[in-house]
Parts: C-alpha cells; structure tokens; sequence
C-alpha cells in the first residue's frame, strides 16, 4: 500500500464491493478508500493520479451494479467524518448537507424541523452526493427543485463552488462535470410538521404498494423514456417474471430486477440485454439505464 502511506487508517485493499451494494452483487475492489476530511480526499485523489490508478466514486451504493470480477482501481466511499454533516441555516430555511448524508435521515431531520421541500425523496435510499449527481426522483418530485449551491472538488485536488443558474438539473442527469461533490446547499419552505409527515407517509404508503421494497434490487433499471413509463413498456413485452439465473424481472414493478439466491452480475446483466432487445423489437424504443454499471 505504499501509494497510501500514511493513509492505511481509511484504506482497505481488496474489499469485497457486493457487501457495500444493495444488490449484494460483484467482486472486489484492489482499494476501497473511505476519506473523513476534505484534505484526505485531495491527498487521495492527487496520489491516484500520480499513480495512474482509476477512480471510481460510490454513493450509497442503491443504484449500482458491479461486475463479478470487481473493479481494477480505487473506490472511494464518502460516508463518514465530515462527509455527514448537516448545517441549518434557520435564517434563510436552508441548510448545507454533505455528500454522505443518507437521503431518508435527512428527510426525517427536515419534517421535524418543519422544513418542506425533500419529501418528493421520501422512500428513495442514497445519499446527497449522488442525490444531485443523478438529480434523484420520481413521481413526486426531484432533488435539483429545491439545490440552490453546489461545492465540488476536481480530479487535481481544487475547491470550488456552483449556484444556480450555473447549475442546471434535468431527468437524472445534471450539468456537474466536476469528479467529487462535497456538500450541496438546500433551500427549504417552513411548514407544519405535522403536515409534512401526512405527505411523508401518503408518498412512503405508494411507494410500498406499487415497488417491491422488500426484495435485493436496485430501484429503477431504466430511464423513462420521453413520454412514456419504462415500467409499463416492459409490463406490456410480457416480461414480468422473466428470469435468467438468478435475476428476474419483478412481478410488481416491472422496472424493477431482483436478485434472487445465488444471484450473479452477469445474470442481471443477461437480463437487461434481454429487456432491452424485447422492448426495441416490439415498440422500437431503446431503454437507456438509470443504474450505474461497474465493469
């Protein structure tokens, strides 16, 4: 590990990726790097490029599918020390949350706060960094309505911050060409709590009845397509149930794989090939994945 001398208390080396995954799935990572400051993150970030060393940057872990082989290069995991902080700014009803916030704790601070504005989140697992980096969302509402500031590190170790209307937020996607977000500064509405939590549980109460939430998958496969539910395309090419090895499409959702025992990568994989082809050749529609893939 002499590359990381001096850092060998947050970095591990041939960590197991699927056990950070909420598919379970994929091999190991040759470094799995898990910074506390912003000084450790440039420290790493200069020396993996110094040393040619790929990076690859893990959220939550909710939308990702890494291959059985692993990953030749450096994960690195924003998810502790200052990478969880939350700063309230009851002044202006805003606040700064770091990139390794979890999205549903946050959402709960809020709506004991009497802060409106991230319940469109609700039931959505991930955290803030990636939050803003996918603009996370769904029927109710996405993450980017309520970003006001964004402060970004690039691949050379530099600081520096992004507001609107620099910053531009479209279906899953954002203008961020910047490597690492740091913090993302939110623009709230004070509300009843009260309220809120009514919102809160009516949109959790939806989410429960129409996605399987209690299975390994890793939410929506693929992106809508303009105009039309990527669900619904799949549901109407008969490919609810289908199953490859030991991934099938899900029975309630059909943008939904889930992995069952025995489960591997490359079963997915097949499986999203196979959706993909079935619903060009019946609708002449390509489906473009919402999940990240690591191979």
């Amino acid at each position: 590990m002499t590359i990381f001398t001096g850092l060998e208390e947050i970095v591990e080396t041939e960590y197991n990726l699927a056990r950070s995954t909420w598919y379970g799935l994929g091999g190991p990572a040759d470094y799995f790097i898990r910074p506390k400051t912003t000084d450790q993150l440039r420290q790493v970030v200069l020396r993996c490029g110094e040393n040619h060393v790929p990076i690859f940057l893990m959220g939550c872990g909710s939308n990702l599918l890494i291959a059985d082989d692993g990953i030749k290069g450096a994960v690195i995991k924003l998810e502790s020390g200052d990478f969880t902080q939350v700063q309230f700014n009851t002044e202006a009803d805003g606040l700064t949350a770091w990139a390794g916030t979890e999205l549903s704790k946050l959402v709960m601070t809020c709506v004991k706060k009497g802060l409106s504005g991230l319940e469109p989140l609700t039931g959505i697992p991930g955290s803030v960094g990636g939050a803003v980096k996918m603009n996370a969302g769904g029927n109710f509402g996405d993450f980017g309505s309520i970003v006001e500031s964004v402060t970004l590190m690039d691949s050379q170790g530099n600081i520096f911050e992004k507001s609107k209307p620099e910053l531009v937020f479209d279906y899953r996607q954002t203008n961020i060409a910047a490597k690492f977000i740091l913090n993302a500064g939110l623009q709230m509405t004070p509300a009843d709590p009260e309220h809120i939590m009514r919102t809160v549980k009516e949109i959790w109460i939806h989410k429960k009845n129409n996605q399987p939430l209690n299975t390994k998958n890793a939410g929506c496969i693929f992106k809508n397509p303009r105009g039309l539910s990527a669900g619904a395309l799949i549901d109407r090419a008969g490919l609810k149930g289908l199953q490859i090895g030991g991934a099938v499409v899900s029975e309630k959702h059909a943008n939904f794989i889930i992995a069952k025992k025995d489960c591997r990568s490359r079963d997915v994989m097949r499986l999203i090939d196979a959706i993909k082809q079935r619903v060009k050749e019946q609708f002449n529609t390509e489906l473009e994945l919402e999940i990240e893939i690591w191979n």
